[in-house]
């Protein structure tokens, strides 16, 4: 068993904010890893993913657990009651917040500072995206957020461009509690192998198709069987009407042939070997709304 030093750091940091401000682009740098679904289009995030990082800040033994969450929004579907719920759950038990905010939010983040206000956790504030913002419109934000919001800290950074991202982990390291650490020291996540498949699926949906198509879609995977030379994959993807699923098959078929091949060349990098991938398509009439649906989905 491996001997932990008596000041060595551990804790839970929550990345949170709205949709499509940066969040899973920021814990993937932070964690050196592409855990978190990257795409140009809102509510991507659905579950709350953890990234474990190890390692030694200034002589001192650390173990950092991001999680990445969801946009926090208003519930429209029972979906996005579980997907707030895994919201809730990320701030119950953070040692320190991450709010993200972006340089061109229009300030109407108050779904997120309501859940935030009677917080006793450290809360660092972060401005991101400002590699596309000139230095006046960076030096009001930060003005914005230090007039109108009780944060521990506030932040500019890029995440797509590394940008101050050195000074963010700096203050995240001081904040840190003097714990054990929480995991396994060559764990990388808490979710299993499966579940980078399917999350891996559903970007490559999100990537090819518009409208309600992506939104409306969900990735099980139904089998995942590992050889010596390669995995192989069987998956269920899950729509909510005819339409949709005539949508995502396109025509004989070649649309979801193309989300396939996108799907299996991201998995081989991801997991270092060949993969064989199955696709199915279900329909499962307004799953978004039915429980027993997402509980099996897993959005306990």
């Amino acid at each position: 068993m491996d001997i932990v030093s008596p000041n060595h750091k551990a804790g839970f940091i929550s990345i949170v904010g709205k949709p499509n401000v940066g969040k899973s682009t920021l814990m993937n740098i932070l964690v050196g890893e592409r855990l978190s679904i990257i795409t140009s289009k809102a509510q991507t995030t659905r579950h709350r993913i953890m990234g474990i990082v190890n390692g030694v800040h200034n002589g001192t033994d650390f173990q950092l657990v991001y999680s990445d969450t969801p946009g926090i929004i208003k519930p429209v579907y029972e979906l996005h009651k579980s997907m707030m719920h895994f919201v809730h759950g990320s701030l119950d038990d953070a040692d320190v917040i991450l709010f993200v905010t972006d340089i061109f939010e229009k300030h109407d983040e108050n779904d997120v500072i309501e859940k935030l206000q009677h917080t006793e956790t450290p809360i660092l504030l972060i401005v991101n995206k400002i590699d596309l913002a000139k230095p006046e419109q960076i030096e009001e934000k930060l003005n914005y957020w230090k007039e109108n919001f009780k944060a521990t800290e506030v932040i500019a950074i890029s995440a797509l461009e590394n940008q101050n991202i050195g000074e963010l982990f700096d203050k995240i390291i001081n904040f840190l509690p003097t714990h054990p650490p929480y995991f396994p020291k060559d764990e990388l996540t808490d979710k299993p192998e499966r579940f980078f498949a399917a999350e891996i699926m559903r970007e490559k949906i999100f990537t090819n198709y518009i409208k309600e198509v992506p939104y409306s879609s969900e990735v099980v995977i139904t089998s995942f069987k590992e050889k010596e030379d390669m995995i192989v994959i069987s998956a269920e993807i899950y729509v909510e009407r005819t339409t949709q699923r005539a949508i995502l098959l396109g025509h004989k078929g070649e649309r979801i042939k193309k989300v396939g091949i996108e799907a299996r060349l991201e998995m081989e990098k991801f997991f270092g070997k060949k993969i064989f991938l199955e696709q199915y398509i279900k329909v499962e009439p307004d799953w978004r709304n039915k429980r027993n649906k997402l509980e099996k989905f897993g959005y306990e």
